[in-house]
């Protein structure tokens, strides 16, 4: 799990077939990055992609915890950004008790290759003293840009144990970092101006991976017949595990509650 639990949690599955750098500087503004492989192209991937699919929903059972607004008014601007109470991201639910920010991704079950790299960069933007979004996925490679849309100081403080850590100040004349992760993993990023800024950023060797929105929504597409090790992790909640077979061009329907004992 991404912090220790705060409450125990008892997994239940359910199951339908339908289922932040160290590197170097450019210059103030400019990108920062991890050195990092020659991308893998479409033509030199050797992964097996198909037609096949998994998908579902992540839900919540249970009595949901009592959450207490942010406290922005240590930085005056970041307080006059909002005119109502901004309340924290580790635990938000929709409609039907869904469940947004879980990552899910496939653990296993893949063939061996290696799989093109999206040339695509994923965003994590500081807006409103908040990053956005809360959680992200990106491909081992893949170009991961970081936004100060604020117009005001932030760091950037992010925390692999495998990848390389890093600790960027991004002054309101730095609008934009970029960093590359060569590593498989999940790891936090933080700001050291606002204690209150947290996101999650997980990384992956494969395309197979995603984050569900306030519908709690998760689709793993493009997977080839056969059978896999899905994970989906929360922050503060853990991990759900299952295994699911899929035929070739098949979509399948896959559905992780988390329930609170």
């Amino acid at each position: 799990m991404f912090e220790q639990r705060w409450w125990a949690v008892t997994p239940v599955l359910l199951l339908t077939l339908v289922v932040a750098c160290g590197g170097s500087s450019d210059g103030e503004g400019g990108a920062t990055s991890e050195s990092a492989p020659t991308p893998a192209t479409a033509a030199d991937s050797t992964g097996a992609t198909g037609t096949s699919s998994v998908s579902g929903t992540i839900r919540f059972e249970g009595a949901a915890p009592r959450l207490r607004p942010l406290r922005m008014e240590a930085d005056p601007v970041c307080e006059k950004k909002h005119t109502e109470d901004v309340m924290p991201e580790y635990f938000v639910l929709g409609e039907g008790n869904a469940l947004a920010h879980v990552l899910v991704y496939v653990t296993g079950g893949l063939a061996d290759g290696s799989y093109a790299t999206p040339s695509e960069p994923a965003v994590l933007d500081q807006t409103g003293c908040r990053y956005s979004p809360h959680v992200v996925s990106l491909q081992t490679g893949q170009p991961f840009k970081i936004l100060n849309s604020d117009g005001l100081l932030h760091n950037v403080h992010g925390l692999p144990k495998i990848n390389t850590a890093f600790n960027r100040a991004m002054p309101a004349a730095v609008t934009e970092v970029n960093f590359v992760f060569n590593n498989e993993e999940v790891f936090k990023v933080k700001c050291d101006v606002h204690p209150w800024m947290g996101a999650w950023v997980g990384v992956f060797d494969h395309p197979f991976h995603g984050v569900t929105g306030i519908d709690g929504s998760f689709s793993l597409k493009g997977l080839p017949a056969g059978t896999y090790d899905i994970e989906a992790l929360h922050e503060r909640l853990g991990t759900l595990t299952a295994q699911v077979t899929v035929t070739d061009g098949e979509s399948a329907t896959h559905d992780f509650v988390f329930v609170k004992e």
